[in-house]
């Protein structure tokens, strides 16, 4: 049987997280989704539980999270698919036009140079809404990464190895191991999206970090399978 409670306190991605660590624990429970957005989580059990018996997971009545029946069904206000990904749509065209307009400055356009560009910026710009919340970040990644899930460190190296990347990328240092690293590293990412946009996870997507709300769907495997691509053809063109 599955019920929906609603949840007070919740604020970021690594509230999502620590709720949901804690009722998984409760006797009885056999899955529990937590929505940021809503407020709300919908927990899978054998049987019915008591608001009481979920409290006490969270810590008691002095707990910053409080749960309670979600009695009230209001309608939930549909949003577009241009008003869910704004953010991530308006970077993308941000990043694309830059890299354009420094490759059109240019005596004659090179794709590769292009591509070379493009991924500096990508990686730069997307470690630095990581980096706002580090913390949040890791936390939301290990619910889907397959790495961060058994190494939570890993979601902060992955900060970090971003911005190395970007770097990288802009001086052009090295660049077949920058690209073999990034097509390595990104076809991994891409494992632990996939499995959570086949098994309808409503989960937060962590590519901008806890910034935006932005749920995990096909867009963040595109995002990464770009990544892949760009860098499988500079590797290839290497060759």
């Amino acid at each position: 049987m599955t019920h929906t409670y609603h949840i007070t306190g919740m604020t970021c991605s690594a509230c999502v997280y620590s709720v949901k660590s804690k009722l998984e624990l409760v006797m009885n429970v056999e899955q529990v989704e937590v929505f940021l957005e809503k407020q709300t989580a919908e927990i899978q059990s054998t049987r019915k539980l008591t608001t009481a018996d979920l409290q006490a997971a969270l810590g008691g009545a002095q707990s910053k999270y409080q749960i309670s029946e979600n009695a009230i069904q209001s309608a939930e206000k549909e949003t577009s698919f241009l008003e869910t990904y704004k953010p991530i749509l308006l970077i993308f065209f941000y990043i694309t036009g830059s890299s354009l307009l420094i490759e059109f400055s240019s005596d004659a356009f090179d794709f590769m140079r292009w591509m070379r560009h493009f991924m500096a910026t990508f990686f730069l710009v997307f470690s630095f809404f990581k980096m706002l919340n580090i913390r949040a970040f890791a936390d939301s990644y290990a619910m889907y990464d397959i790495i961060a899930k058994r190494l939570p460190s890993w979601g902060y190296i992955y900060v970090f190895l971003e911005l190395t990347l970007g770097i990288l990328f802009i001086t052009d240092f090295q660049p077949y191991w920058t690209n073999l690293i990034t097509c390595i590293v990104m076809s991994i990412s891409i494992i632990g999206v996939i499995q959570s946009v086949l098994n309808k996870q409503k989960i937060q997507c962590a590519c901008l970090g806890t910034v935006f709300n932005l749920p995990m769907s096909t867009i963040t495997i595109i995002e990464d399978a770009i990544m892949i691509a760009m860098s499988g053809w500079m590797l290839y063109g290497m060759s």
